[in-house]
């Protein structure tokens, strides 16, 4: 009896400024076995090169963001999985995309994999898709996204509306996580399938902190029904403003609230009840 093997189209979104970095990405991605895989490369703002002849390579003309840019890249695949993965990501072992969508079971429609600092550096708690971080190894569903290395159901992902474009950066893992619970279907973290990601801080973007509240009010405005809006984005005012303590930073995260106030995002669909309650259940009200 033959068993099935999983067809998984692979896109690698990358500004070609970690080059070292980008190939052994792309090269722990054509190693794994037991799987047959599409693999794209997308230059977010340049053409990539200098890849095997199986790898597809899309070369965008200015950068779109991480959302527009991934989406692009999906846009070339026809499988019915898709595996999002950042640059300065690697896949540890040559098993790792078969141990993933083996777990893609029941009604789990999207599965985000422990991440792990592969110089053995602590990995932080946002890393951990949900509230109660405390074991990271621990498996179970999945309440936000990192999404460096993410495996989707293609329906579902279509379904979805894709990553949101207009975010261009942070928060467009939270977006598709949300929609995932009202499709409805579950993501899961497999907290025991590690992926390799050095630790960084976020915050080194110059725009970070801007799109970080904007953002925020755009996810409450696309996905949270009315009423719960201001309780979603109440939650991090109150959060930001114990938690910062720079002056610049505030200012800067205030003027994104108020553009997010003022600028209304596209491709509303608020999200049914029960999937509030199903998020609930699940350990985090979409209010966090």
């Amino acid at each position: 009896m033959t068993v099935e093997v999983p067809r998984i189209g692979v896109v690698v979104l990358t500004m070609g400024r970690r080059p070292a970095e980008l190939q052994q990405a792309v090269q722990s991605v054509l190693a794994q076995v037991d799987v047959s895989t599409s693999v794209v490369v997308v230059g977010n703002g340049w053409d990539p090169v200098g890849f095997p002849e199986s790898v597809r390579t899309l070369g965008l003309a200015e950068n779109l963001g991480i959302p527009a840019g991934r989406n692009a890249g999906a846009a070339l695949l026809d499988t019915p999985l898709l595996f999002f993965l950042d640059d300065d990501a690697q896949l540890p072992t040559q098993t790792t995309l078969r141990a993933l969508a083996d777990r893609m079971t029941g009604d789990r429609a999207l599965i985000q994999p422990r991440v792990v600092d592969p110089t053995g550096k602590p990995a932080p708690g946002r890393w951990v898709p949900r509230l109660r971080a405390g074991d990271p190894a621990q498996p179970g569903p999945a309440t936000s996204l990192w999404e460096g290395a993410t495996l989707i159901r293609r329906d579902v992902f279509d379904a979805a509306g894709g990553w949101p474009d207009e975010f261009f950066y942070a928060h467009e893992g939270i977006d598709l996580v949300w929609r995932v619970w009202d499709s409805p279907a579950t993501p899961w973290y497999a907290g025991d399938v590690p992926v390799w990601h050095p630790v960084i801080n976020p915050t080194r973007h110059a725009e970070f902190w801007r799109m970080n509240a904007r953002n925020r009010v755009w996810l409450a405005r696309r996905n949270l029904p009315m009423v719960l809006q201001p309780c979603y984005v109440g939650s991090w005012i109150t959060l930001t403003v114990l938690r910062v303590r720079k002056p610049a930073a505030l200012r800067a995260w205030f003027a994104g609230l108020g553009e997010g106030i003022r600028v209304r995002p596209t491709g509303r669909r608020a999200m049914r009840w029960r999937t509030v309650w199903r998020m609930t259940k699940a350990g985090r009200p979409p209010v966090i």
